[in-house]
């Protein structure tokens, strides 16, 4: 049941529109990682994954096809058949967590770690770049596949935790900034490179554990969601 309700999500998922569309930032990524190669200015290559993959993309991409995996079911009554039948909730959510991981990290990752290795800029970069993807993109799916089952514009709302929340709230204080997954990407990326950013300052090992904490919370809480609402 949990491979057939996976293979559900999954097509539910991966239309080509959408996956040919945000597959391309990551061809735009591989194509300003070769213009800043050789860049004299110091940290071109940490500074371009931080305001490029970790600004933009992570997030984006994560929103987009975490918010549409049970929203999307949601909406067009798929859900009220799954929520019909004696499965337990959890593997409902589990799919749907393993289908938007076989997208976006992929879709995602491949990209900014190939980019990454273009600017020329050593092991450090790159492997800074793999980790804070990862726990970027775990955070981030986990959170926006609860909203998008708990609200019906989970992507205008995710957008506007990214842009507002993450991009302007986040610097007004230590409390704000504690709760933008940026700041936690941002830390994991300084701690490699030794680049410095702005809000890049929770200790490791908190800077991985957190992020990776946040999106096994927001499964949880999705799994609680379907277990009470009327999809019907």
């Amino acid at each position: 049941m949990t491979v057939a309700l996976y293979r559900l999500f999954l097509r539910t998922i991966a239309r080509r529109g959408r996956l040919a569309a945000l597959g391309g930032l990551g061809l735009v990524g591989v194509a300003i990682a070769l213009a800043v190669r050789g860049s004299d200015e110091a940290d071109a290559g940490a500074s371009f994954v931080n305001g490029f993959g970790l600004v933009v993309v992570v997030p984006v991409v994560a929103l987009v096809f975490a918010s549409a995996v049970l929203g999307d079911t949601q909406e067009d009554g798929t859900l009220v058949y799954l929520w019909l039948k004696p499965v337990a909730r959890w593997r409902i959510v589990a799919a749907a967590a393993l289908a938007v991981a076989t997208v976006v990290f992929p879709l995602v990752g491949v990209p900014l770690v190939v980019a990454a290795a273009l600017t020329g800029d050593g092991a450090d970069l790159i492997v800074g770049t793999a980790v804070a993807t990862a726990v970027g993109l775990a955070a981030y799916s986990g959170l926006f596949l609860w909203l998008g089952l708990r609200v019906r514009r989970s992507l205008a709302v995710g957008l506007a935790y990214i842009l507002i929340w993450e991009g302007f709230v986040a610097r007004a204080g230590d409390t704000a900034s504690r709760l933008a997954i940026r700041s936690y990407t941002r830390s994991v990326l300084s701690a490699a490179t030794g680049a410095e950013f702005e809000l890049a300052d929770v200790a490791q090992p908190w800077a991985v554990v957190v992020p990776i904490v946040v999106g096994l919370a927001a499964l949880a809480l999705a799994t609680f969601r379907l277990g009470r609402q009327d999809v019907a």
